[in-house]
């Protein structure tokens, strides 16, 4: 009986040898379940109700993704850090193989409602679901952020422009006395940090002072800071772009002042530098700020730089055709006149007509004065008989044709001289042209300069 009871006992040893020993649970998992076990994620984590957790804020400024200035709004991605105390998230690290940070759910544990006060849209922002805690219970939220903000942009001085932005965090519902804000680093090392900007963009990072107040409303004090984005434009594509084929297409419009007024081609080659003009201006209308308010300076320029354009074509169409009617007129009175008397059938109808031509030719030119004694001959030809002879249908001839060279040496005369009184005006003109175009330009250059510089 003995026996069997030995056998017995021998074989439940062996089946307790043969079972595995039951696994026992990580510190990490331990650790989780320690402090999450009775933790209420909807309760401020403080012992003492009356204690303020302060909330520790730093920020880098990564990149400026858009600036739109139609819809005031700016596009940045940054870096967002929260630190703060949980007074529930505390334990000894000896306990738990020497553990000194977890991971925890951000989910799980209560999260401060630090908001920014000009957010419009997250963007494509990343989520991340952990935070990470220490043993002392110092809380920390690290976030990379895709925000869009509303902003006050002013694009008067594109492409020299500069804008202020302001990303301002503070606590949706909580007072001061419940949540309070600070900087978790100096606000000189914070204006000053640019080492992960990508500076390679249209825009330039100047600094990011920020700022500490808090604002009463309702007998009840909310902290407030605010960081200023300091950005500056990269002005060098928009002047390779814009500024400078529009400077070169006004240079030519000047040197066309110098095609002769006689050519004719002045005025279809100003006609083609408008249209060409016109042609640039749309094809970069895209690259222009759109602003709902006020017009930028360049639109200025550009509308101006067009108005002086036209205001040359008027010009020059003024001058040409000053010059062109004068000489139509010329022609008129004088040359068909002659050519029409010459040639008429009766001697005293060509008596006539040659007198109508020394009068034409004295209200064409005063200083011309004509022969006495070549008149009295053509006042003679009058009493010619009806077939005249040889010599005397010769005389006739003769006479003619030095009606027709005087004339013609006369309206040759008024012409150059009509000429010379076109080519003073056009002179005046384009010097009064060039002068206000030189005062413009000059303006601007000394506007965007100082804008450049500041």
């Amino acid at each position: 009986m003995s026996l069997i009871w030995l056998t017995l006992l021998l074989s439940a040893a062996h089946l307790a040898e043969c079972v595995p020993e039951k696994q026992k649970r990580s510190a990490l998992n331990q650790l989780t379940r320690t402090l999450l076990r009775k933790y209420d994620c909807g309760v401020r984590p403080v012992h003492n109700w009356t204690s303020p957790t302060v909330i520790y804020i730093d920020l880098i400024l990564q990149s400026v993704l858009d600036v739109d200035g139609k819809t005031q709004s700016i596009t940045t991605s940054i870096w967002y850090r929260q630190i703060w105390t949980d007074e529930f998230l505390v334990w000894d690290p000896e306990e738990f193989d020497g553990i000194n940070e977890i991971s925890l759910s951000s989910d799980a544990i209560w999260i401060p409602d630090v908001i920014v006060s000009e957010f419009v849209d997250e963007g494509k922002s990343l989520p991340i679901p952990y935070v990470y805690v220490n043993s002392s219970g110092s809380v920390k939220y690290y976030r990379p952020m895709q925000v869009v903000l509303a902003c006050s942009l002013e694009m008067y001085a594109f492409p020299f422009d500069k804008q202020n932005c302001s990303l301002t965090f503070r606590s949706w519902l909580h007072s001061v006395k419940e949540i309070d804000l600070a900087l978790w680093r100096s606000a000189e090392a914070i204006a000053n940090d640019k080492r992960e900007f990508m500076n390679d963009g249209e825009w330039e990072l100047l600094s990011i002072p920020s700022s500490y107040w808090q604002i009463r409303q309702d007998d009840t004090s909310y902290a407030h800071i605010q960081f200023n984005v300091l950005i500056r434009r990269r002005p060098l594509l928009y002047v390779v772009g814009l500024l400078i084929p529009s400077i070169f297409l006004m240079l030519v419009d000047v040197t066309s002042f110098y095609l002769p007024l006689s050519s004719g081609t002045r005025i279809a080659f100003k006609i083609s530098i408008l249209l060409g003009y016109t042609l640039f201006r749309v094809n970069l209308t895209d690259e222009l700020p759109a602003t709902a308010v006020n017009t930028p300076l360049i639109g200025v320029f550009f509308a101006v730089c067009m108005a002086m354009l036209m205001l040359s074509l008027i010009k020059s169409i003024l001058v040409v055709k000053l010059l062109h009617h004068s000489e139509k007129e010329a022609r008129q009175m004088s040359v068909s006149a002659c050519l029409l008397d010459k040639y008429g059938s009766a001697a005293h109808s060509f008596t006539e007509s040659a007198l109508t031509s020394v009068r034409t030719l004295d209200r064409i030119n005063g200083d011309y004065e004509f022969d006495a004694s070549l008149e009295e001959d053509l006042l003679s030809l009058n009493e010619i008989p009806e077939v005249p002879s040889g010599l005397e249908w010769l005389l006739q001839e003769l006479v003619s044709l030095h009606l027709a060279f005087s004339q013609e040496d006369s309206e040759s005369s008024a012409q150059a001289e009509w000429l010379a009184l076109c080519s003073k005006l056009d002179c005046f003109l384009f010097r009064f042209y060039l002068l206000v175009l030189v005062s413009y330009a000059a303006t601007l250059l000394m506007l965007w300069a100082s804008w450049s510089f500041a």
